[in-house]
């Protein structure tokens, strides 16, 4: 089992909807990337509802540019 990564007390959990929209991707792409292992890591609440860690975001949208 992994260790929870420490996150800076900024880093906040954003939904899927707000991480689609600064993606600029539909839900549809979304779901292909994320059976391709591509994107930012999601994590699945209890109730079934996908969350993404901001930094997540920021570095993969970072890496992205640099690409």
């Amino acid at each position: 089992m992994t260790t929870p990564r420490k996150r800076k007390s900024a880093d906040e959990l954003l939904p899927l909807g707000v991480v689609l929209d600064e993606i600029g991707i539909s839900r549809a792409a979304w779901y292909r990337w994320r059976n391709r292992g591509l994107g930012p890591e999601a994590h699945r609440l209890p109730n079934g509802h996908l969350r993404v860690w901001r930094s997540d975001l920021d570095n993969f949208l970072n890496a992205m540019e640099a690409a």
